[in-house]
């Protein structure tokens, strides 16, 4: 018999984190959070629940845990998009069909009891978080803005009478690929030229935060056409700039502006921490540390973590700019290859590109939706 039980203190919320861990064991893959951060973002002090509300649930069989979900409202998206859902999210579960209908059920009553139309994921409490089940390339591990999930997961939302939503797209590029363009030198030459733009030259990561503000604003306004989408409030800028941007170095970040100093594009990589996370395990101490320190200072592989261009410069070369300032870069630390993180299929300005550098399509992602 399958019993749901939701979840309220501390240590139950520490099981809710952990219960992947012995999912995905033997699994070569999937990358393990940090235990104790994520259930920290779980905490109700986290400013995220000012404007969300959610409910953890934890199904069991035979007293074992053998599923977990999370029930979510994002109450900007359903006021202020007018989007009436609810989201479900940290969707994982055996392969028992009874278990993944159990948990959806959780989710389902959520949603009616607030009067909401229909429900999708997974996802998280909002656009800042991971989103989308992977449908293709369960051979790869996901980048660290990626989710990675087993191969039947989505025939159990199918079979729950889920539908496709949005689908997200992962390209992987080799550097060689990137270099051989022999026009970016001169193309971003002449791009700088045309619209006089320029990019910054930023000699610590102190000289970048001025600017994170402005970024998160460009995202904003560079997606804000995309159907998914949900605006970034001050207070998630805030906490991503606390809790990553600080510790990027700076030769992963790329700005350009224009002649008045406005901040018209930028790129942010990072070399790739999904092999120093599996090491670690969930933990920093005794080792995980020295684990991430490593993945800086010694890595053959990057990743794109954010790439926003104003509207009014987009179709106008800007990614010449950055692509010439970060390749330089990368070449010069040994990285060999770079991934982008989830792209929505409908976001073609943005896999525009780099469609002259041999991309992959190596994963895709699908969040999926059912009326209630």
């Amino acid at each position: 018999m399958i019993t749901v039980k939701e979840l309220h203190t501390q240590k139950e919320m520490k099981q809710f984190v952990t219960f992947p861990f012995g999912l995905y064991k033997d699994n070569a893959y999937w990358v393990p959070p940090m235990i104790n951060d994520e259930v920290k973002s779980f905490d109700r002090s986290n400013k995220i629940f000012e404007t969300v509300d959610v409910k953890f649930y934890m199904a069991y069989k035979d007293n074992q845990p053998v599923g977990r979900v999370a029930a979510i409202i994002n109450w900007t998206e359903v006021k202020e998009m007018k989007k009436a859902k609810v989201r479900f999210g940290w969707f994982d579960f055996v392969d028992d069909k009874e278990v993944s209908k159990a948990l959806i059920q959780k989710v389902y009553a959520f949603g009616k009891e607030n009067n909401l139309e229909y429900m999708e994921g997974p996802m998280g409490f909002s656009n800042m978080d991971k989103a989308g089940m992977l449908t293709q390339g369960f051979e790869y591990m996901p980048t660290m803005i990626g989710m990675y999930n087993h191969a039947y997961y989505p025939a159990h939302l199918t079979a729950l009478g889920f539908t496709p939503e949005a689908e997200w797209l992962e390209f992987s590029m080799k550097m060689k690929d990137i270099l051989d363009n022999s026009d970016l030198p001169r193309m971003a030459a002449i791009i700088e030229r045309r619209f006089e733009v320029k990019t910054l030259d930023f000699k610590t990561i102190k000289d970048v935060l001025p600017y994170v503000d402005e970024m998160f604003g460009l995202l904003n306004k560079s997606y804000a056409s995309l159907q998914s989408y949900v605006p970034i409030e001050q207070y998630q800028i805030d906490f991503y700039k606390e809790k990553y941007i600080k510790f990027i170095h700076p030769d992963f970040i790329s700005c350009v502006v224009n002649k008045e100093g406005k901040l018209v594009g930028f790129a942010i990589t990072m070399p790739s921490f999904s092999k120093a996370f599996k090491k670690a395990n969930g933990s920093l101490f005794p080792f995980g540390w020295y684990h991430l320190l490593q993945a800086i200072k010694k890595n053959d592989h990057a990743e794109f973590y954010l790439i926003g261009i104003d509207p009014d410069y987009q179709n106008k070369g800007l990614n010449a700019l950055m692509f010439r300032d970060l390749t330089t870069r990368l070449v010069k630390r040994n990285i060999l290859t770079v991934e982008t993180n989830p792209l929505l299929e409908e976001n073609l300005k943005v896999q525009q590109l780099w469609k002259d550098y041999h991309p992959i399509t190596h994963k895709k992602r699908k969040t999926y939706r059912k009326d209630l």
